[in-house]
């Protein structure tokens, strides 16, 4: 059994959407009201306030504002817990300190268990249960359906949602190939076989560079400002569907067809700070496109529901892209030279083609740079031998 996270659109009448704004500015009051506690503890009284203490005075808080009975407990146990998490990331040195929230940048609440809402659906479309709220209803399907087990409302863009969390047995199918792939601004995704993805570039194409300048000509909080602001805000939310609508579908297509993936170690965070250069910042305008962490992912989570492998090849180690396939000999390249060629071997091949095929033989164990060492460092169900092993024990225990 695994956890899977499914999101619906949710459609509520006129009351409903009443209600649920209102749930939402009570939320950020306790979240603001749980920060202003801890803060104003420690400052005056040098005492460090836990969850359980918060979570202790839940009670008597209800007592005082009423308003705060129809909620659930639960739920409001959860924000508090919020807020609790955002200090324990302060403290990890994760994150900053913990800061109010405006009403109108606090995006939801959640039931972290079956109290207080319920799904009535079989995982296509239905409606939702909200204790003090009737039903809404809520469009969207899950590709494998199982028992809820939270429930998240949030609002984006003007829209409600409802991310429901589900324990269930998912099945795909898969292929026995095995597949290197090179991900880039020019071609999204380069494969060791030597196709080629185009990068979709939504945001280029979307046009809200020309809105985010007709934005900044508006005077600050006019009503011209603000729908153009609402404009945006669409296209925004429109980028994002289009591009996770994408990710998802390439991610099942290479999943359908190989059960060994093998990519590069990629620090995208880093590669795509701000540079002062404006090319530079082109450059990570293109990277963020593409979204390639998030592709990396939904390859990564597809293959493990068929117990496939996903390697991910050192990349200062091995240097895909300055390494020939053919004969492992290595030579630094620039951007500009997007054509391999081995001054040793003559080997010719695309630039990121060639370093999809040096991530595959090194996943493989047949990269020259890795003769005589262990099988791949997989972070999904490690490399062949480690496969191997594992099905050995499975065969074992079954006997």
């Amino acid at each position: 059994m695994v956890t899977r996270r499914i999101t619906y659109r949710l459609n509520p009448n006129a009351t409903q959407v009443k209600k649920l704004y209102q749930f939402r500015r009570l939320h950020a009051y306790l979240y603001n009201a749980c920060i202003e506690h801890r803060r104003t503890s420690y400052q005056r009284h040098g005492k460090s306030v836990t969850y359980y203490d918060q979570q202790n005075l839940l009670p008597e808080f209800k007592e005082c504002w009423p308003e705060y009975k129809e909620l659930g407990s639960h739920a409001l146990q959860a924000t508090v817990k919020r807020v609790d998490f955002a200090y324990q990331r302060f403290f990890k040195g994760l994150g900053g300190y913990p800061k109010f929230k405006s009403i109108r940048r606090y995006s939801g609440w959640t039931y972290p268990c079956k109290s207080g809402w319920k799904a009535l659906t079989d995982g296509k479309h239905g409606a939702l249960r909200i204790t003090n709220l009737d039903n809404i209803r809520m469009r969207g399907q899950a590709r494998t359906w199982g028992t809820p087990k939270t429930c998240t409302l949030f609002l984006r863009a003007g829209k409600w949602y409802a991310s429901i969390t589900v324990e269930c047995v998912p099945q795909r199918q898969t292929g026995t190939g095995a597949v290197g792939i090179d991900f880039g601004v020019l071609s999204a995704l380069s494969l060791s076989d030597g196709t080629q993805l185009d990068a979709p570039r939504f945001h280029r194409n979307s046009g809200v560079p020309k809105l985010q300048k007709q934005l900044r000509r508006k005077t600050k909080f006019s009503r011209a400002w603000k729908r153009t602001q609402a404009r945006v805000r669409n296209a925004h939310r429109q980028i994002a569907q289009q591009r996770q609508d994408w990710s998802h579908q390439v991610a099942a297509q290479i999943v359908s067809s190989h059960s060994l993936v093998a990519t590069e170690k990629l620090n995208i965070k880093g590669m795509t700070k701000s540079g002062k250069s404006h090319g530079k910042r082109g450059l990570n305008r293109s990277m963020l496109d593409v979204g390639i962490s998030n592709l990396t992912g939904l390859i990564k989570y597809k293959l493990s529901e068929t117990e496939g492998v996903f390697v991910e090849v050192p990349t200062r180690k091995v240097k895909p892209s300055g390494t020939c396939p053919n004969c492992g000999h290595q030579r630094k390249k620039s951007l500009s030279e997007r054509t391999h060629h081995c001054e040793k071997c003559g080997y010719t091949q695309d630039r990121d083609v060639a370093a999809a095929q040096v991530m595959l033989n090194w996943a493989l164990g047949t990269s020259i740079l890795k003769r005589g060492e262990d099988s791949s460092t997989s972070t999904c169900c490690g490399g062949w031998k480690q496969l191997s092993l594992s099905k050995r024990q499975k065969l074992t225990s079954n006997l």
